[in-house]
């Protein structure tokens, strides 16, 4: 059971500071730990053996795929036999699986590293097509032009991402240590990227004083950041490697506790954390491979992280990079609720359950804007909806900076369309929960929202039109709506009211009456979108928004009756709500 690690005085010292307490666990710890594991059961969160061999033999045949193929190019290349019978080349794991954390169903993150003889183009062609000839492989695709290039696909029912480094050797063997700093030397920018997930990985390994407590206290976490609605590194909360490395720097201050005790420290302490000041799991080396690290000595944009989280191999990096004064606050303020909760578990008034209550965020606010992706087919719908999600964090900052608005919240799920409202047309929705600034010098406020959300959807449209992507029919659609409303948008069984869990003291400040005015217009005049006519595709510029016209892009709320998705007779159609006060 994970609860009954033994521990053991460690040998040194871990982190950048001497550990808050070296307590050995109580027979208390004990009967909280296994309480702890017998509720996380229940959400299916452990593999079972049969899983866990599955994913091994996977491993171990795409592993002797890369090696067979690295050595039919050797090959093809004209190599020496002797130089190829040697080439080796092999899979490494990292993130959740090579933690040792990931859940059912869950994907690999993986790399392949390949001698020198083998070029990515090699990887992204012949590999590909080595692939594509494997019957027990579907979904085949390659994002080659991402910031890390990689290669998805299914491989006998397991979701893998897999990307590719290039090391400049003869031969790559299967005791390679990727930890050595001296294998990034002479490296192409993208071999380093695809590295660095499995030396970050590893140094959290080696940084953790037990590996057990740490891979039980941080399942724990992950469920928990998930199920409140604070995990997603995309839309500006905290990823996979941000939580495992808290987690990891709790496990150091308190290195021979168990897992629930574990965990009530990781909300003591980053509840309590005086932000920005970083989080570090070893203090940065000095290298002299003149990579870009974080430095805010060095670097101006770094003094704007507001929550740095470093990762602890060279070149070290902020991992929370994406996060928001918004979302910062979101984080901090389940911190705090995560701190009252686990007080309670160890006092006995309450069970460890209660932790992964789900909040409802439709009762948490009073306003929210609610940004709709749509499209005519499920093909466009995919990348359309993966193009506006990854700019989500866009639209937050614009709001955030707006003088008059104090919390912009994204909830990580996106929602469907209402389907009897939406023939026709595939949508996803968004829903953000706004909170306005209380300004002393005014009881009610005129606030207009245009600019700042129409500069997000010029942003995304123009990003699809770099990139080839835009097409006929794909659309941004935004309105803001009360909570009260939101029965228009969203199935009864989503708003339900839960039992309020956040106390008074963990609220946000209270709110001034205002009016909101959200006016935008299409795409801007420089994006073109591809139009079928008959037989022949012609470029045609997005009709903007005129008077009797209503070609919804971005937040138009004058007359909208044909934004999807919108029930019948809707508040929010209404010719207008610039006058309409917020109560």
């Amino acid at each position: 059971s994970p609860c009954s690690v033994t521990t053991n005085p460690p040998q040194r010292h871990y982190g950048i500071t001497s550990p808050i307490s070296l307590a050995p666990p109580k027979d208390i710890d004990y009967i909280h730990t296994q309480k702890l594991v017998e509720a996380m059961e229940s959400f299916g969160v452990f593999e079972d053996e049969e899983e866990l061999n599955h994913r091994l033999v996977v491993l171990c045949k795409l592993n002797n795929l890369v090696k067979e193929w690295i050595f039919e190019l050797g090959e093809s290349k004209n190599l020496p036999p002797s130089v190829v019978e040697n080439v080796g080349g092999r899979i490494f794991t990292f993130g959740s699986y090579r933690l040792g954390v990931h859940t059912k169903g869950a994907d690999i993150d993986a790399l392949c590293v390949a001698p020198r003889h083998v070029e990515r183009s090699d990887f992204f062609q012949s590999f590909f097509e080595k692939l594509k000839q494997q019957e027990e492989i579907k979904n085949l695709r390659a994002v080659e032009d991402a910031y890390v290039p990689v290669v998805k696909f299914e491989f006998d029912g397991i979701e893998i991402d897999l990307v590719f480094a290039r090391l400049p050797v003869q031969t790559v063997s299967d005791n390679l240590d990727l930890r050595d700093d001296s294998r990034l030397k002479s490296l192409d920018i993208r071999c380093i990227r695809s590295l660095n997930g499995c030396r970050v990985t590893d140094e959290i390994l080696h940084l953790v004083p037990n590996k057990e407590n740490f891979q039980l206290t941080l399942r724990v976490i992950k469920l928990w950041a998930k199920r409140r609605g604070i995990y997603s590194n995309m839309l500006g909360f905290l990823g996979g490697v941000s939580w495992a490395m808290l987690v990891a720097r709790t496990c150091q201050l308190h290195p021979n506790a168990l897992a629930s005790t574990l965990v009530n420290k990781f909300f003591l302490i980053f509840s309590k954390w005086e932000w920005p000041n970083p989080v570090l799991l070893k203090q940065p080396e000095e290298n002299n491979l003149n990579l870009p690290v974080w430095d805010p000595r060095v670097n101006p944009s770094d003094r704007y992280h507001v929550m740095p989280i470093i990762t602890p191999a060279y070149p070290q990096q902020n991992s929370t990079y994406n996060v928001s004064t918004s979302t910062r606050a979101v984080v901090v303020e389940e911190l705090k609720h995560g701190l009252a909760i686990t007080n309670e578990i160890l006092q006995g008034k309450s069970d460890w359950p209660k932790l992964f209550e789900q909040p409802n965020f439709f009762q948490k606010y009073k306003h929210y804007i609610v940004l709709t992706a749509s499209t005519y087919t499920e093909e466009h719908h995919l990348e359309w909806v993966g193009l506006v999600e990854s700019k989500i964090r866009v639209l937050v900052g614009n709001l955030e900076r707006n003088e008059f608005i104090n919390i912009a919240h994204v909830n990580p799920q996106s929602f469907p369309g209402n389907q009897e409202h939406c023939k026709h047309r595939y949508v996803s929705m968004w829903f953000l929960g706004i909170i306005f600034r209380k300004l002393e010098s005014a009881e009610s406020i005129k606030i207009d929202l245009t600019y700042d959300i129409q500069s997000f959807t010029d942003a995304v449209y123009r990003q699809a039109n770099n990139i080839n992507m835009l097409k006929e029919g794909m659309k941004i659609e935004t309105a803001y709506v009360k909570r009260k409303h939101l029965h228009y948008f969203l199935p009864a069984e989503t708003l339900q009211k839960r039992k309020k869990v956040w106390s008074k003291s963990l609220m946000f400040p209270a709110e001034m009456e205002a009016a909101v005015a959200v006016r935008t217009s299409g795409p801007p005049s420089d994006c073109t979108i591809p139009t079928v006519i008959g037989h022949n595709a012609v470029s045609q510029l997005r009709t903007r928004f005129v008077q009797g016209h209503h070609e919804l892009s971005g937040t138009q709320i004058t007359n909208p009756k044909g934004a999807a998705p919108k029930r019948p007779h809707s508040p929010a159609s209404k010719e207008s709500i610039d006058t309409e006060l917020i109560k």
